[in-house]
């Protein structure tokens, strides 16, 4: 088995990153955590996270009042998950930030 951790940063500014960690064995996934993380007063702050912890792929939409919005998403592989959770963050990013800033900014 392969175990692999990695950030690829977004944007110009390097304060937008994804952390990529998964398990493999012979091409295979078996385990994956896909993970947009912004920078804000200093600290790395996990916004959206896809994952297949509690037994089931998902992506959970983490507010700033520490709550989160979990969504099952149905695919036949963790490969497949792999892609297409890194696509649509890499997609998506500034518009998964921008609605977290509009929560964080509404709990003030």
């Amino acid at each position: 088995m392969n175990e692999r951790e990695f950030f690829i940063y977004l944007g110009v500014k390097y304060s937008d990153r994804l952390r990529i960690r998964f398990v493999s064995d012979k091409g295979k996934i078996l385990d994956l955590l896909i993970q947009y993380e912004t920078l804000l007063n200093k600290k790395w702050i996990a916004v959206v996270r896809y994952d297949c912890a509690h037994g089931f792929f998902h992506r959970d939409i983490l507010n700033p009042d520490g709550t989160q919005e979990k969504k099952a998403i149905k695919m036949d592989n963790l490969n497949v998950s792999f892609s297409f959770a890194r696509q649509d963050l890499e997609d998506k990013w500034e518009w998964y930030k921008e609605q977290y800033l509009k929560k964080l900014k509404n709990e003030q």
